[in-house]
């Protein structure tokens, strides 16, 4: 069953959570404790409806301030497909949540108050999933019934939308605008009988309609060696195999291929499963490769096809979010690890802050701080073997790891 990867945006009270809960709730996937819990909350609190947002909104904090704080992860399925929501907050103060939510999204639902319009917030969260390259968006112009279904508040939103659109460098996005109360239910999995105007698909039509494309099935081939395979035993003794997934596009026994960065050439031998044997394997398969030749390969190491051969530099410029509470500071040295591979390296410069509402840069004073978003040079100790982001998103993203701590401190999108 095809799995489809959803990440939501929305700024406080637009809905973000209900709309969740209402999904969860007209697919049948709630669970009877689950559904029970939020009666009674929905009843404590004096409500004539079921309060849905209960359905998402884990942490005590996020309840009492009705607000979404931490990245939660919702699953729920039909006949049809299987899904994970990436429940992420909105708020800029939690502007790393909301990238790490989005990162390996194949489609984003981005929330509008229909009595609000586009915000500032809503610049944001576009602007985010334009970055992180989500080519399938919904916008959903939520709490459409405390407009009385007015179709010409939807027609000036859209509007609105569309002319942010206009700002955007991503030619490649799909939009889709739909008109929902999530409170109500409408278009959200039912028709809304209240919009006849709109003849459009609900929101879950539209997403049993999208193919679930893998994040990474676009590029060029990249296979990183995660672990070299040596069983030893009686029946492999002499097995040699080399364990990853695959990104960018398809492998076959017989492919020339090039082995970075020792730049050693050989062709694919056998390409396994397990226990079985496969003459070719796509994009997003996890697979254990043996090679021709008795060559040299490690952790770290990438197989390509020959004549797809990627960068290969010891300087790199990035776009960064920067996750940490420390501030990134020019000069200082942090791990670079992409894919497999782990480079000592060395803030070169932090050329500027990049504004989320599509207003250009501005000054970053050789520093960038939490949840900021900022264009960065870094030096690394030896080349890696690099695509652009936009080219390829598996080979072009990596994370800057604090060498003293071991945490996350950054990720970035190589320009």
């Amino acid at each position: 069953m095809e799995v489809l990867k959803i990440a939501t945006a929305g700024s406080v009270d637009d809905g973000k959570s209900t709309l969740i809960g209402r999904l969860l709730y007209d697919t049948k996937s709630l669970t009877e404790d689950k559904l029970e819990a939020i009666k009674k909350s929905s009843e404590q609190r004096g409500y004539d409806y079921l309060d849905f947002s209960l359905a998402t909104d884990g942490l005590v904090a996020e309840r009492e301030q009705g607000i979404t704080i931490d990245v939660a992860h919702i699953y729920f399925s039909t006949a049809k497909k299987s899904y994970i929501i990436a429940d992420t907050p909105g708020h800029v103060e939690y502007t790393r949540n909301m990238v790490t939510g989005a990162s390996t999204s194949q489609v984003a639902i981005i929330l509008i108050d229909a009595r609000k319009g586009v915000i500032e917030q809503t610049y944001r969260h576009f602007f985010i999933n334009n970055l992180l390259r989500v080519k399938e968006v919904i916008v959903a112009i939520n709490k459409m019934d405390l407009v009385g279904y007015d179709e010409a508040v939807f027609e000036n939103i859209k509007r609105d939308f569309e002319a942010l659109n206009a700002r955007s460098t991503f030619n490649d996005q799909r939009l889709t605008y739909i008109p929902v109360s999530a409170l109500k239910g409408d278009n959200v999995v039912s028709s809304a009988n209240a919009m006849p105007w709109y003849q459009g698909d609900t929101i879950l039509d539209h997403l049993e309609n999208l193919k679930a494309e893998d994040v990474y099935q676009s590029g060029q081939v990249r296979f990183p060696v995660q672990t070299v395979i040596r069983p030893k035993t009686a029946d492999f003794h002499d097995f040699r195999g080399y364990a990853g997934k695959i990104y960018g596009g398809s492998l076959k026994v017989g492919d020339a291929v090039t082995v970075l960065p020792s730049l050693t050439a050989s062709k694919i031998k056998e390409i396994y499963f397990f226990d079985k044997k496969y003459e070719q394997a796509a994009a997003g398969s996890a697979v254990n490769i043996t090679l021709e030749d008795d060559i040299n390969v490690t952790r770290g190491d990438m197989l390509v096809k020959q004549n797809e051969i990627p960068k290969i530099e010891k300087e790199i410029n990035a776009t960064v979010c920067w996750m940490d509470s420390k501030q990134l500071q020019t000069g200082t040295k942090y791990i670079v690890q992409h894919n497999t591979n782990k480079v000592l390296s060395k803030i070169a410069g932090i050329n500027n802050v990049v504004t989320t509402d599509y207003n250009g840069t501005v000054s970053a004073d050789n520093k960038l701080k939490l949840n900021e978003i900022g264009e960065v040079s870094i030096k690394l100790s030896k080349p890696i073997y690099f695509d652009s982001y936009q080219e390829n998103k598996s080979n072009g993203a990596f994370i800057l790891i604090d060498a003293q701590t071991n945490a996350t401190a950054g990720v970035g999108f190589i320009n």
